[in-house]
């Protein structure tokens, strides 16, 4: 009898689903990684959140500034957190690198540790013409050396975008590749949603675009960034809230709610000085009682004053938080 592979894709359509965020690494302040504040994070994450996956290490996390055994360590711990703490609660590693053998190397320690996905962004490459060839290989090399859930990123920061032809070519070569975060125009990703139903789940970092994502291309992931953990606490979870009501086909209490967050977002925007979004980001989490920590080098540091500009702009959010919170805030 012929053994056929698991079938990834199916599995994948059946469990990568709801609300994925994108998460931070917290560092102590001699720039360590903060293991404590790690396990305290995904608790909350998890379990006060209950957010449905948590993508960790990757440019959200800080991976260029990590060492391989640093990531592997922040893998096993989230990987050991969401098997304690919400047994349902999935775990994707980021193993982008622009080292081959790095990318292997950090998704067969994910798979070994029992991640439930690894994503790999396409490669940064030195020239920007007839790509298409190189990244279908680089996809199916990946591939083919684990045997766990592969999910691609495609973003212009690799200096070009994965054409939808390509990454549906890629998916259909693939039998572990499942899904993509497609950070590209809308038009462009539904396009890409209508070619591939059935062997890819297509799916961006845009919270904005998120409910009308459910609505109009019957999205049932959000594949992921960090405005889950930045928009919602453990007594105001309204992405949540507008997430599910949607799922339930109840669209215009979903867009109220969603419209109710807008507070929270021009908050968000609107005090970010220039050249620091992760550092805003983890002040943010401290004032939400998380923990957030410094930034590592080349990343820049916020001065008092942006410190005291996203305090106030936090303070007039109308995001609620608990009084435990309130009383323990930097």
């Amino acid at each position: 009898m012929t053994n056929l592979p698991f079938d990834h894709k199916a599995r994948a359509r059946d469990r990568l689903k709801g609300i994925w965020a994108a998460v931070p690494t917290p560092f102590t302040q001699s720039f360590a990684i903060d293991e404590g504040g790690l396990r305290k994070n995904l608790r909350h994450w998890l379990v006060d959140l209950e957010i449905a996956g948590l993508f960790i290490c990757g440019k959200q996390g800080e991976f260029f500034s990590m060492s391989v055994a640093e990531r592997k360590r922040v893998c096993d711990i989230a990987v050991a957190a969401a098997r304690e703490y919400r047994p349902t609660g999935g775990i994707m590693m980021s193993c982008s690198d622009q080292n081959l053998d790095t990318v292997i190397e950090l998704a067969r320690h994910a798979e070994q540790a029992g991640a439930d996905y690894i994503v790999v962004h396409a490669p940064m490459l030195h020239f920007g013409h007839n790509i298409d060839t190189t990244v279908r290989e680089y996809y199916r090399h990946v591939a083919s050396q684990v045997n766990i859930g592969v999910v691609m990123w495609s973003h212009p920061d690799s200096g070009y975008v994965l054409s939808p032809e390509t990454c549906a070519r890629i998916a259909a070569e693939c039998h572990n590749v499942v899904a993509i975060k497609y950070s590209v125009p809308r038009k462009v990703y539904a396009e890409l949603t209508y070619m591939t139903r059935d062997s890819l789940i297509v799916s961006t970092a845009s919270e904005a675009e998120w409910l009308d994502n459910i609505i109009e291309l019957g999205w049932r992931l959000y594949l992921c960034s960090i405005p889950p953990i930045l928009l919602q606490t453990k007594t105001d979870r309204r992405m949540q809230q507008y997430t599910e009501l949607a799922f339930q086909g109840r669209f215009e209490e979903a867009r109220r709610v969603r419209d109710s967050l807008d507070p929270v977002r021009q908050a968000l925007a609107g005090s970010r000085a220039p050249g620091t979004p992760h550092a805003q980001q983890k002040y943010w989490q401290e004032l939400l009682g998380q923990v957030g920590g410094p930034v590592r080098r080349p990343l820049l540091p916020l001065a008092e004053s942006e410190r005291a500009a996203i305090r106030r702009a936090f303070e007039q959010s109308g995001l609620m938080v608990s009084r435990e919170v309130q009383s323990a805030r930097p």
